[in-house]
Parts: C-alpha cells; sequence; structure tokens
C-alpha cells in the first residue's frame, strides 16, 4: 500500500543568515528556529499573494464597488435581511 506524502511536510536544507545576537538568544530560549522562520515564511507568502492580487485587480474592485455605489446591490430588492 502505497504511503501517501504531504507535499508541504517536504523539507529541505538552506543557508540562511541570522544576526548573531538573535540567533544566540533564539536558542538560549530554545526556540526552534527551522519551524519559525518556515511559519513566519508561509504567513509572509500569504499576505505578498494577497496584496499582489488586490494590486492585479484594484482596477475592477473600485469599478464595482462605484457601480454598487450607484445602483446599489444586486437582487437588493428581494433581500428580507
Amino acid at each position: 500500500m502505497p504511503i501517501a506524502i504531504d507535499p508541504g511536510s517536504l523539507k529541505r536544507h538552506t543557508n540562511l543568515t541570522l544576526s548573531s545576537d538573535v540567533l544566540a538568544e533564539a536558542k538560549q530560549l530554545g526556540i526552534n528556529i527551522s519551524k519559525v522562520c518556515d511559519g513566519f515564511l508561509r504567513e509572509f507568502i500569504r499576505q505578498e499573494k494577497e496584496r499582489r492580487w488586490k494590486a492585479e485587480h484594484a482596477q475592477y474592485i473600485a469599478a464595482y464597488n462605484a457601480e454598487v455605489e450607484s445602483e446599489g446591490l444586486p437582487l437588493d430588492q428581494w433581500r428580507t435581511f
């Protein structure tokens, strides 16, 4: 029976340059540097993708908002709440 592998769980070695004082404090506090860096980078990537999507679609969002401003929400007349 094949074993399913989660692509997100695959790890790869990389070189990372950190400030020596930050690295020393993290080690002193027992912080898993790889885990923290991975988590932070995932969140940073998510935010960057969101920022880029908004920038890429800003014209369409502005046009839709202007339409809603002038004409109201679509199907608003049938809204019961």
